[in-house]
């Protein structure tokens, strides 16, 4: 193992390890983020590893240290809970950010890297009946044309653009099975030139072969007896692998881990050490080495793989709400405060 874990929790920040989960650090006194804020979601700048950003309960922070420091970034939506922080990996510059409850459900975007800022000209429900106020989860960038996007909002559709975000449009009706309006993840598979976009949920995995315009699904209930799908990874660089955990609701009690490795034609669960808490809230692959893979449930476990998945740990310390992980090649230079130590 290496660099530096990260884990977003919903009342304890974000904490960190730069030894491999021996040592765990909540955030120093003096940070624009509060040691215990409720953080959502991360992103790390592609070229710059050090660089991540996160979305909290106050707006959008960045850390230059691998998450040793945070420092708050002045926005239109300052004091607005961030639930996706989406950077653009062919053009950093590009970052998409979606808002949502107790706020309202906003996409923005800069492609200046946070000087400005514009408001997706899209029109998202302001309520839903599912969550009450509608969060918005899912973005992704198609790796294949840097025109062409998707987001998704749980609840409140899924929605496609081909103009680089200046105009969207609503596509959740074409889904198969009802609430299709209820998305989780997004992701865009290159698939050797067959593209394949997946669309998780959270009843469902949905696959389309024609930019969205036609979609088969996976019912995990019927294969697996899990209903609801949530999170999902792809490798850095990767043409044709995907993982997608599954649970029997929310929070829920359990959770599977499945991998795809031919564009969702096939799928493999894979094994865990413990049977998880509840529902597997957040994967992330290193993007430096796709062996290292870690994830995190809604109730605070912590598993991580140096095998790809094919093997895991379930790490020592358990967490609170776990929002979200991230595994970064660079090594934070972490001074002592809060901490947690495993004992030999």
């Amino acid at each position: 193992m290496s660099g530096t874990l990260l884990v977003a929790t919903a009342g304890q920040g974000v904490v960190k390890s730069s030894d491999n989960g021996q040592s765990w650090h909540r955030l120093s006194l003096g940070q624009d983020i509060e040691f215990d804020a409720v953080t959502r979601s991360l992103d790390m700048h592609p070229d710059s590893p050090e660089t991540i950003y996160i979305g909290t309960d106050t707006g959008l922070c960045v850390s230059r240290d691998a998450g040793a420091n945070w420092h708050h970034i002045d926005t239109p939506f300052n004091g607005q809970t961030v639930w996706k922080v989406a950077i653009d990996p062919a053009n950093p510059e590009r970052i998409f950010i979606g808002t949502g409850a107790p706020s309202r459900a906003v996409l923005w975007r800069t492609t200046d890297g946070c000087q400005t800022w514009d408001r997706a000209p899209v029109d998202i429900p302001e309520f839903c009946a599912g969550v009450n106020k509608p969060r918005l989860l899912a973005f992704s960038f198609d790796p294949t044309d840097s025109d062409k996007l998707w987001f998704g909002l749980e609840e409140g559709g899924l929605f496609k653009s081909v103009d680089g975000g200046d105009s969207w449009e609503r596509i959740d009706s074409r889904l198969l099975w009802d609430f299709n309006s209820d998305i989780h993840n997004v992701n865009v598979l290159p698939n050797h030139g067959n593209k394949v976009v997946v669309v998780v949920c959270v009843n469902a995995i949905y696959t389309s072969h024609d930019e969205g315009m036609t979609w088969s699904g996976l019912n995990p209930t019927a294969e697996y007896g899990l209903y609801y799908a949530r999170a999902t990874a792809v490798p850095h660089g990767s043409e044709d692998t995907i993982y997608v955990s599954i649970s029997d609701g929310t929070p829920g009690t359990t959770s599977q881990l499945l991998v795809s490795r031919d564009a969702c034609q096939s799928w493999e669960v894979l094994p865990l050490p413990v049977q998880p808490n509840s529902c597997i809230w957040g994967i992330h692959v290193n993007p430096a080495n796709p062996e290292q893979m870690m994830m995190g449930t809604k109730y605070g476990h912590l598993f991580t793989s140096d095998k790809a998945g094919l093997s895991w740990k379930k790490e020592w310390r358990d967490f609170s709400e776990i929002a979200d992980v991230l595994w970064t090649p660079a090594t934070a230079e972490i001074a002592v405060a809060h901490q947690s130590i495993l004992k030999s």
